[in-house]
């Protein structure tokens, strides 16, 4: 077909991404592990292999810039909608912005550390052969444990989550991870300046997701936070 290059020189690729992935129903298993689709080596080697792939027929000597067609798709995707990971505390559902985060892993054995008077840091934790920091969110947002009869109704799957911080990699326990959740910017409520508490006040936005209140953590504030517990 005219203006479409030879299929010699096409390169097939599954873009699991715009389906099942965080661009489509979010229902791919491997975002449970990789969070976001550019972290799963499938995304890498379809990326590796359109790099790879050879210059359509008359191309050569062309110089074609694709930075402004990608820009552009990139940022209304970003105004249409964001992805978080939903997780709980207590019976708090809480989410933070997919990008913050480096894995989700099972809970681990915390190593207390002498001398620290900080409530908020628990210990050390083993990541795959490297000690982390590992604090306790609850206690820096102030979230109570959940009662024994709310905590009937929570199933019981406990996970660690490890999340980027300037000083490096800091985990925290968490109760429950709900997995990625996609929302409409437009969707987004602001938090009630009525409510008190310290998550309240760590949150930039409300998710309503059916009959469940998601806060919205901001990642700036959280950092700042963190950063005091751990000086």
């Amino acid at each position: 077909m005219p203006g479409h290059p030879p299929l010699a020189t096409r390169t097939v690729i599954d873009d699991c991404w715009n389906r099942i992935g965080v661009r489509g129903d979010s229902s791919c298993k491997r975002l449970e592990e990789y969070l976001h689709c550019r972290n799963c080596p499938v995304y890498a080697n379809a990326a590796a292999a359109l790099l790879d792939r050879p210059l359509p027929a008359g191309a050569g000597g062309t110089d074609v810039d694709y930075s402004s067609t990608a820009s552009l798709s990139a940022r209304d995707e970003r105004l249409a909608t964001q992805s978080a990971l939903v997780f709980r505390l207590g019976d708090e559902w809480l989410a933070l912005p997919t990008p913050v985060f480096r894995q989700v892993t099972v809970s681990r054995p915390v190593h207390r550390l002498p001398h620290r008077t900080h409530s908020t840091v628990l210990g050390m934790v083993n990541i795959e052969g490297t000690l982390r920091v590992c604090i306790s969110l609850a206690r820096l947002l102030n979230v109570e444990p959940a009662t024994a009869s709310d905590d009937a109704r929570h199933t019981h799957y406990p996970r660690m989550l490890v999340i980027e911080d300037p000083r490096g990699p800091v985990v925290f326990p968490v109760d429950e991870v709900e997995g990625v959740r996609r929302f409409a910017t437009t969707a987004l409520e602001a938090p009630p300046s009525t409510v008190a508490g310290r998550a309240i006040a760590h949150a930039r936005a409300l998710i309503r997701a059916g009959d469940r209140t998601i806060g919205l953590l901001d990642t700036p504030t959280l950092l700042k936070s963190l950063e005091r517990s751990l000086a």
